[in-house]
């Protein structure tokens, strides 16, 4: 069965084939990061905008990559939600325009249900359940997933994502964007033990996330201490490295923790994580430590699958459709900002 992925939900215009769920034909993902850089993070009307200029050639290089043409799909998936409003209309208008004019099955996806499958995408699902974390710069949230992929969220963040957090700590201290990728790359010289900020974990026995806290003790941290100096313009108390480092081991704690006692909870023994932060090399080494401490299986993707693409919608739609027994979704259906 070939299906054709589509995804714009945030700032990323992408379109992938895939076969059955698993063989990838292609993968083209059109980023936005030059335009959003000078803001320090994503503008609304400036993605949906890109997304209009690139979608129609993003789905025609990806149909190029692959070797097919538009007549041998058997359906065309595409990203219902979540996400802003009017990049998801962009993507769900050319799924229904396709899926209309070559009469084929449209197939709504739960983006966050995507990120989920991108953790097997070169390997098997295990049979049975587990704790997937999904976390990126809209969502952080745990979901307990049964084998056929549905899934029930047990915990998500009340105030900002972790990626978010990652990105306003990084335009506080004047790094540019996206701000995860930077910190990360400073965090591997800094001393993550050198200032102790705090760890959200709200009341006993939640699995709900908050990062608001740690964002707002970095910006009086700065307002104490100043503003980081270019390296060879002058001296800051702190090593800017140092900073990077302890604001990072701050949110991985609550991170693992949260994971971790999720997988407690629900006595499972395998656990994935999923988006954009999933890349993080902090975060992916103390998963790695703690689940082999605690003889768990981890999933992870790969390091081009954890940002959003379209490879992992196709995959979700797949298993959407046998789990779901094959019926297409209607052409009037609308696009869903915020979904669990």
């Amino acid at each position: 069965m070939l299906i054709l992925g589509i995804e714009t939900s945030c700032d990323e215009t992408a379109a992938a084939v895939v076969r059955s769920g698993r063989e990838i034909l292609s993968d083209v993902v059109a980023s936005q990061i030059a335009v959003h850089s000078p803001y320090g993070g994503v503008v609304p009307e400036l993605a949906s905008r890109k997304h209009v200029e690139a979608i129609l050639p993003v789905i025609r290089e990806a149909l190029d990559r692959a070797g097919c043409c538009a007549g041998d799909l058997d359906a065309v998936a595409v990203t219902q939600g979540p996400g802003l409003v009017g990049a998801l209309l962009v993507g769900l208008s050319a799924a229904k325009g396709l899926a209309y004019a070559l009469d084929k099955p449209l197939l709504a996806v739960n983006h966050l249900e995507g990120h989920m499958e991108a953790a097997f995408l070169d390997k098997e699902r295990p049979e049975e359940p587990f704790i997937c974390l999904v976390v990126s710069g809209g969502h952080t949230s745990l979901y307990l997933v049964t084998p056929d992929g549905s899934s029930r969220c047990v915990g998500s963040t009340r105030d900002d994502a972790a990626g978010e957090a990652y990105d306003k700590v990084a335009k506080l201290l004047g790094l540019g964007y996206p701000g995860g990728v930077i910190i990360d790359r400073l965090a591997r010289r800094g001393n993550p033990a050198a200032f102790d900020f705090p760890r959200s974990r709200l009341e006993k026995g939640s699995l709900d996330f908050s990062f608001s806290g740690i964002k707002t003790a970095v910006a009086y941290f700065v307002k104490r201490y100043g503003p980081p100096v270019p390296e060879g313009k002058g001296e800051t108390p702190y090593r800017l490295e140092d900073l990077a480092a302890s604001f990072q081991e701050a949110v991985v704690d609550v991170l693992v923790e949260k994971t971790l006692e999720a997988a407690e909870r629900y006595r499972v023994r395998h656990v994935a994580t999923a988006g954009g932060v999933a890349a993080n090399s902090r975060l992916r080494e103390r998963l790695e430590e703690e689940c082999a401490y605690r003889r768990l299986q981890l999933h992870v993707p790969s390091i081009r699958h954890c940002t959003d693409n379209a490879v992992m919608i196709a995959a979700a739609a797949y298993r959407l459709w046998l789990r779901e027994g094959f019926t297409p979704d209607p052409l009037d259906l609308d696009a869903v900002s915020r979904m669990l």
